[in-house]
C-alpha cells in the first residue's frame, strides 16, 4: 500500500511517497500555497495521489520540544481534515520535531548544498524524513 508523507507549511507542502510495499520514502515535489489566501494545493495534490495511486496520508505534526502542540500543529490537523474529506482517504500523523534540522543537516553534510538550494528542496526532503520514520516505526497506516 502506496503512502503519501506530507510537511504542511504556510507557504509550502513538502511531498514523499513510499514505494508499493511501503519500505522506503522518496521526495517528490513541493508544491506552493498560500494558507494566508486559503489556497492548499489540493488539485496538484489530487494528481500526486492519483497518479501514485495512495492509499493513504501522514502529514508531519509539528509539536513543541515539550510534547505540546501550537498553531502550526493545529494547522496541520486542519490541513489533514481537508485531505479525508476532498479524497476520502485515511490520514494520521508523525510527530516532526527536527526533521527539517535532519533534513538541513544532511544536505549541509552529505551533499554540500549552498543555502539557496538547500531552500528549494528542504520541505521535500522534510516529508521524505516524516514517511520513512512513520513507515519504519509502523509499517502501516495505523489508523
Amino acid at each position: 500500500m502506496r503512502l503519501l508523507g506530507l510537511d504542511v507549511g504556510s507557504r509550502t507542502v513538502g511531498v514523499a511517497v513510499s514505494d508499493p510495499m511501503g519500505w522506503t520514502a522518496q521526495g517528490v515535489e513541493i508544491i506552493r500555497i498560500n494558507e494566508d489566501e486559503e489556497q492548499f494545493g489540493l488539485e496538484r495534490l489530487g494528481e500526486i495521489i492519483k497518479e501514485k495511486q495512495v492509499k493513504g496520508v501522514v502529514l508531519g505534526l509539528p509539536k513543541n520540544m515539550n510534547n505540546s502542540e501550537g498553531p502550526r500543529a493545529e494547522a496541520a490537523r486542519q490541513y489533514a481534515k481537508m485531505v479525508e474529506e476532498h479524497f476520502n482517504l485515511p490520514t494520521d500523523f508523525q510527530d516532526e520535531r527536527l526533521t527539517t534540522v535532519q533534513a538541513e543537516r544532511m544536505l549541509i553534510e552529505e551533499a554540500d548544498v549552498s543555502r539557496k538550494k538547500r531552500k528549494q528542496v528542504i520541505d521535500k526532503i522534510a516529508a521524505e524524513f516524516i514517511l520513512q520514520n512513520y513507515l519504519d516505526a509502523n509499517g502501516k497506516l495505523t489508523k
